[in-house]
């Protein structure tokens, strides 16, 4: 993972798995890049978990040093939100979206015999619009619905009625089609056409249930007719009048400008969500914690913080909504609590909004709270030891035999005060002969340093043996063979009084029993004895299995391991059948096997 900050990991790690947007800060914490998302967590991670190979991306990530998000309801609210903050904040990274490009709108226009047409200029003074719609293609079905439905005009003629009656206009081919009923000439009255209007102005708002019913009456007589194609579109239009009707919680043709403001209230702290609303989309999002100075109650909170946030994101709106009933300190706007409808769901909206950015928040802090703990042990552990650094790198070693055979050494990795464990490694002593434990250290210790110093590896600043003077005067041979006497810290631990041994001092010394330093070097010390244990024991069950069969003439070693290989376990190898035997051995040799195993 590529990141700038420590800070990036915590907070990749407590994103949320919703669809909503992110915005990327630089260290000036000015908005660089604002995305949309179906799975913030893997879209945002995708950006640090793999080598971008964009040469922009990478420019992108590598001026990354603090990350935001906002949870939304749908995909939809995402792309909407997207683009208001891309509108507002004009990030460095996303000039692909600078072509000032807006999302289209329906609008019903103020004028004898209103027209219905999408546009992206939105000048309220000319008709009543709805939308945005980022799905183009529903909204150009809805329109063709309607024009369907609704024979109207299309011409920019201006029809007051002192022009009509000029006979100033003659019909068009829409017209002659049967598209339009031929309002210019006075062949439709504007009561008739205004309730067409009207009906047009209940769909837009959403209300499509009893045109869906009608449409699949239709389509149900065209199929009786066997007209199977024209029943198929109005299928597909009903498809996707359906999907028009899940209508956004960000985008309404009711809401105008409102405010949104939500808080949780702890023992120490408030969180706070502030959402502004204008012309039915969300322009600004806030999420914050504020530490209490005064046990500061709700009241005060509000006094406190709204007005300054309105100030902040320059909000006009004379409405605010919140959870509960409060009257309104303020001239300038009304609270409201609402129950039930598109306020309601803003509402929700603002609290899981809170909800994430108090498990973010705690998340970070529990991880501070780690990291500062750990600082303090590597601290402490460096003073105790009179260590040049901090040891964030310390390895621990342990020797292990049964009554002098299968001797073998395990060495332990801890890196930040813990276990490293794919990085722990045993060894098989190869060149002493016995129960020799100082010799057996120097050779592992020999062959752990000589590997890492041959790899160039990074070296340890503190290494730990478990023994007394002897074990580590030995480890202290192979660390002056290897030149890195004065670039590695070693001290042996002894197990009884736990004292500590420095190379060349004639007298131990004694760490506090409490002491965070000699917790950490006995969980060390245990780590290593158990892990050298266990492979201890696996090597002694694997020989002593080999030896089992060894014992019996006439079997030789390359027959043992033609046995191991096929059965795997000496248990199988007793429970096999002769005729198994000898195709695997031979007769003689099946014989002599399986004879010993019976007579046992």
């Amino acid at each position: 993972m590529s990141v700038n900050s420590s800070n990036i990991k915590n907070l990749l790690s407590s994103l949320p798995e919703e669809p909503g947007i992110y915005q990327y800060f630089d260290k000036f914490e000015k908005v660089i890049y604002v995305g949309k998302a179906k799975n913030i967590k893997k879209r945002v991670s995708s950006y640090f978990n793999k080598t971008q190979d964009n040469h922009k991306t990478r420019l992108l990530v590598n001026n990354i040093v603090n990350i935001k998000f906002m949870v939304v309801s749908s995909e939809l609210d995402a792309l909407l939100l997207e683009n208001n903050l891309i509108k507002t904040y004009q990030p460095k990274y996303n000039i692909q979206l600078k072509d000032d490009k807006t999302f289209p709108w329906i609008v019903v226009t103020n004028e004898p015999f209103p027209r219905v047409f999408s546009t992206r200029q939105k000048e309220l003074q000319n008709g009543q619009f709805y939308g945005p719609y980022p799905n183009i293609k529903a909204m150009n079905a809805l329109l063709g619905l309607i024009r369907d439905m609704y024979p109207l005009r299309t011409c920019s003629l201006d029809l007051s009625a002192n022009k009509i009656a000029q006979k100033k206009y003659k019909t068009c081919l829409e017209f002659h089609i049967g598209r339009c009923l031929g309002p210019c000439v006075g062949l439709q009255s504007e009561d008739a056409y205004n309730q067409w209007i009207d009906e047009i102005h209940l769909l837009l708002k959403g209300k499509t249930h009893s045109l869906i019913l009608e449409l699949r009456k239709k389509m149900h007589n065209l199929s009786d007719l066997y007209k199977f194609e024209e029943a198929h579109k109005l299928k597909i239009t009903i498809d996707q009048i359906e999907k028009y009707r899940s209508k956004s919680t960000i985008v309404s043709s009711k809401l105008n400008d409102v405010d949104v403001f939500c808080f949780l209230n702890e023992a120490d702290r408030f969180y706070i969500n502030y959402l502004v609303i204008q012309e039915g989309s969300i322009v600004h999002g806030y999420t914050n914690e504020i530490k209490k100075k005064l046990d500061e109650n709700q009241e005060e909170l509000i006094g406190f913080i709204l007005p300054e946030l309105r100030s902040k994101f320059q909000s006009k709106s004379k409405e605010v909504l919140i959870e509960f009933d409060f009257e309104s300190p303020f001239e300038d706007f009304k609270f409201s609590n609402p129950q039930k409808g598109e306020k309601k769901e803003l509402i929700e909206l603002s609290k899981r909004n809170l909800y994430y950015y108090k498990k973010e928040r705690e998340k970070r802090n529990s991880i501070a709270n780690q990291q500062s703990s750990t600082d303090r042990i590597l601290e402490k552990i460096q003073q105790d030891f009179k260590l040049k650094e901090l040891p964030i790198h310390m390895e621990c070693f342990d020797n292990s035999n049964f009554q002098g055979t299968n001797a073998v050494s395990a060495c332990v990795v801890f890196k930040n005060a813990r276990p490293s464990k794919k990085d722990y490694r045993h060894f098989n002593i190869k060149t002493v002969e016995g129960p020799d434990d100082f010799a057996s250290m120097k050779e592992v210790v020999f062959r752990r340093y000589k590997r890492l110093l041959d790899e160039k590896q990074p070296l340890p600043q503190l290494v730990i043996i478990d023994g007394g003077k002897g074990q580590l005067g030995a480890a202290m041979d192979s660390i002056n063979e290897l030149g890195l006497r004065g670039k590695i810290a070693v001290v042996g631990i002894a197990k009884r009084l736990e004292e500590i041994f420095f190379p060349g001092d004639q007298f131990p010394i004694y760490l506090d029993k409490r002491s965070e330093s000699l917790r950490t070097i006995q969980h060390m010390r245990n780590e290593a004895h158990r892990f050298g244990i266990t492979h201890h024991r696996n090597k002694r069950s694997k020989n002593s299995i080999v030896s089992e069969i060894s014992q019996i003439s006439g079997i030789g070693v390359k027959t043992e391991t033609q046995l191991l290989n096929k059965f795997k376990s000496i248990s199988a190898i007793k429970n096999a059948t002769l005729d198994s035997l000898q195709k695997e051995i031979g007769q003689a040799k099946a014989l002599i096997l399986f004879n010993y195993f019976k007579d046992k």
